[in-house]
């Protein structure tokens, strides 16, 4: 099947072109060659997009096809058990009509650490069968190494470790011990796999950093007085950091009935600090913490790339941050640009959101691996 895109403005996640013809030629994109195409769709008013990239999730059944209703096509899970991650790889392998997926599989927490409580609840609060459950975690220095082991064997595409006290969550929470997390780290890329921290906190992340990881799951969300002086850091260490400002929104409403609840500063202490990172030249990438519940998979990135305005990003600075941006540094070489012989995952809105970010909630079609999607 061709299907051709014609007269459309194009961000090809990196750069606009005010005018172009874009041809999918089965599941990928391709020069227009003159030839006729079986389908042509007029692109005049309208912006043609690389499939939006989720650089943070929590994907569950379900969720794949909920988040490319919204234009995400990849999804990038933070944490699933082993059950979950191969149910979900094969659905994105054998079907156009959900999103893809990438995994870190089981996280590395201490025992008993974060987010141990929430699997607690989330057991209690719903049915999610083998999706929720008892998991490896990590003890000692010694232990480090079994654990990616055990991660490799299932095949993760990047290791995620948690440096979290709970604090931030109004709890008290195990954590991993600075030697642990560089251990980790040693680990991991000894073996070629990248590591993306979970810290939100100033200090937590200046842990992650002396770690060496390469990026960070979080923006923080303490009113820390170094933000400047840690972004500056994060910046000259190339370390980059998905940003889940919907994230803290979220938790900051849930707290808002209450002023001194712990969670009531988180929102507007993630944008000042994705500001701070952003003036310091630091990368940012789009991402949600999307989970079966909230924030909503696909349609919150919409507001994630708002927020990311807000915090002092151009538009198509937002665009690349969901676009190329998480698929140059997930490895993704295959997708998050407009470009022949990659994936035609693509979305097309109405406007242009290169001037006006909310022109990406005016979805008028959806491709994955060209196959377009119904509206």
């Amino acid at each position: 099947m061709r299907t051709l895109i014609r007269d459309v403005r194009v961000f090809d996640g990196e750069r606009t072109v005010a005018r172009a013809d874009v041809l999918i030629d089965g599941d990928r994109i391709a020069e227009p060659d003159g030839r006729s195409a079986e389908v042509v769709v007029e692109g005049a008013g309208k912006t043609l997009l690389p499939g939006l990239i989720d650089a943070h999730t929590h994907t569950f059944d379900g969720n794949l096809a909920q988040a490319l209703t919204f234009g995400v096509t990849t999804e990038l899970d933070m944490f699933s058990l082993p059950p979950n991650v191969a149910r979900q790889r094969k659905l994105a392998a054998e079907r156009d009509d959900v999103a893809d997926i990438r995994s870190s599989g089981v996280l590395a927490t201490a025992p008993g650490g974060h987010p141990s409580q929430l699997m607690a609840a989330l057991a209690d609060a719903a049915s999610f069968g083998d999706a929720v459950g008892p998991f490896d975690t990590v003890a000692s220095v010694a232990g480090a190494k079994e654990f990616v082991e055990a991660r490799l064997a299932e095949n993760i595409d990047y290791l995620k470790v948690v440096v979290d006290d709970g604090a931030v969550h109004g709890a008290d929470l195990p954590v991993l011990t600075p030697d642990i997390v560089a251990a980790l780290v040693e680990a991991a890329h000894a073996a070629g796999v990248k590591v993306i921290a979970h810290a939100i906190t100033t200090g937590e992340v200046e842990v992650a950093l002396d770690a060496g990881v390469d990026g960070l799951a979080h923006v923080w969300a303490d009113a820390g007085p170094n933000s400047a002086d840690l972004a500056a850091r994060i910046a000259a260490q190339g370390v980059f950091v998905v940003s889940t400002l919907v994230y803290f929104e979220v938790i900051s409403d849930q707290g808002s009935a209450a002023p001194d609840h712990v969670f009531a500063d988180s929102g507007t202490n993630a944008v000042a600090a994705a500001r701070a990172l952003h003036q310091a030249g630091a990368v940012l990438l789009a991402g949600t913490d999307s989970t079966p519940f909230a924030p909503v998979h696909g349609q919150s990135l919409h507001r994630e790339l708002v927020l990311l305005t807000q915090a002092g990003l151009a538009p198509a600075e937002a665009l690349a941050a969901a676009t190329s941006g998480p698929a140059r540094h997930f490895g993704l070489a295959d997708r998050g640009r407009i470009a022949p012989g990659l994936r035609a995952d693509l979305v097309l809105v109405d406007g242009d959101p290169t001037r006006d970010i909310t022109a990406t909630n005016s979805i008028a079609d959806v491709w994955r691996r060209g196959v377009r999607q119904p509206r």
